[in-house]
């Protein structure tokens, strides 16, 4: 029942006057800056040396940063150099198998080819063997 306790619109207005007035005061009671204070030396250099902290941690962290990218950097070229090392390997071990394979297909090459020249050889000479029709009715 808040028609009870007498809050009309003039009682408002003027507690948020007299709050207002209060603000006013404490903000006014302040002592105005005074680069000579002790108080104000004190809040500046524990400002100064926090900036001074910041900066020391982002240059640090900056310096660990590029020696973990540098790392990264290494490591990943000694990747790509055991990688195509690798990859050597294999084409040399390819290369070796395709010299050892042409080199067999030409044994197995000149193995038919003696086979074939023996062949032609046995015919030449059954040929030479076998009579003549002149000589078989003789």
């Amino acid at each position: 029942m808040s028609f009870l306790n007498s809050n009309r619109f003039q009682d408002r207005q003027a507690a948020a006057a007299q709050a207002r007035k209060a603000m006013a005061e404490k903000f006014l009671s302040r002592p105005r800056y005074d680069p000579n204070d002790p108080a104000v030396k004190e809040r500046e250099a524990k400002r100064r040396a926090i900036l001074e902290a910041r900066v020391a941690r982002d240059a640090e962290r900056q310096r660990l940063r590029k020696e973990a990218e540098a790392a990264e950097a290494v490591r990943k070229a000694a990747e790509d150099v055991a990688r195509l090392e690798a990859l050597r390997q294999e084409g040399l071990a390819l290369e070796a198998a395709e010299a050892a394979r042409r080199a067999e297909e030409e044994r197995l090459e000149y193995e038919r080819k003696l086979d074939r020249d023996a062949r032609y050889a046995a015919r030449k000479e059954r040929k030479k063997k076998a009579k003549s029709a002149f000589e078989r009715f003789r």
